[in-house]
């Protein structure tokens, strides 16, 4: 059993770290159209970018996707598969993913030509899906991941109360942005803080990956 729990917390902390370098990668080699630029500027960057923006999706769309493995494996090494706590981290996954695979799609279907205004519709429906971030996706994901880790010995407790306060920001900044149609670049950019929690995380369960003997369900229990 250890041996089985070694190789997964060594798979999900090299997944959760690549998934980082995905998506970090993925706005480094995509940066968008200027803001305000017209359907004729919006349909020559996109055909001079096909390239870049489609490897920008693909890895926006597979990073999140091994982030939330890191995750899972977490609520599974530490017993808690069974538990709310673990459900709802569950859940928060799939929202997390479901969201960033919306706003791949419009940045996809902004490379079509055909309407002329594919490229600006596309472009305003995925600046609408950057508000489901911090509204729903990060706050879902981060509140029962914290839980999960405060009731767990897989990761140190402090990464559980940076969970904590990274749900309660992001939905902060949900609710405070909610007259704001299109999202600044400055409160697009909070969402690098989390990055940082994820590679945090992944690096520490690749160095604990040897102390971990595996799910405890009882003692998950037993803990609250």
């Amino acid at each position: 059993m250890k041996g089985k729990s070694t190789r997964l917390a060594v798979l999900a902390g090299i997944g959760g770290i690549l998934g980082v370098l995905m998506i970090g990668i993925s706005f480094a080699i995509n940066p968008g159209p200027a803001p305000g630029a017209s359907p004729e500027e919006l349909a020559a960057f996109a055909a001079a970018h096909v390239a870049p923006i489609m490897w920008g999706a693909w890895l926006q769309a597979v990073g999140p996707v091994l982030i939330v493995f890191l995750a899972l494996a977490v609520v599974h090494l530490g017993g808690l598969s069974h538990r709310i706590s673990g459900w709802m981290t569950m859940v928060g996954g799939v929202i997390l993913v479901m969201v960033s695979l919306t706003e791949v799609v419009f940045y996809i279907s902004a490379l079509l030509p055909d309407p002329p205004a594919m490229g600006s519709l596309s472009l305003g429906l995925a600046h609408a899906v950057q508000h489901l971030y911090f509204m729903v996706a990060a706050p879902a994901f981060f509140l029962p991941l914290g839980l999960v880790i405060l009731s767990s010995p897989v990761l140190p407790r402090v990464l559980g109360y940076l969970a904590l306060i990274l749900a309660a920001a992001f939905a902060v900044v949900g609710v405070a942005t909610l007259s704001t149609l299109v999202l600044s670049a400055a409160v697009t950019a909070l969402a690098a803080v989390q990055a940082l929690w994820w590679l945090a995380a992944g690096i520490t369960l690749l160095v604990r990956a040897r102390d971990l003997a595996g799910p405890a369900p009882a003692e998950a229990q037993a803990r609250g």
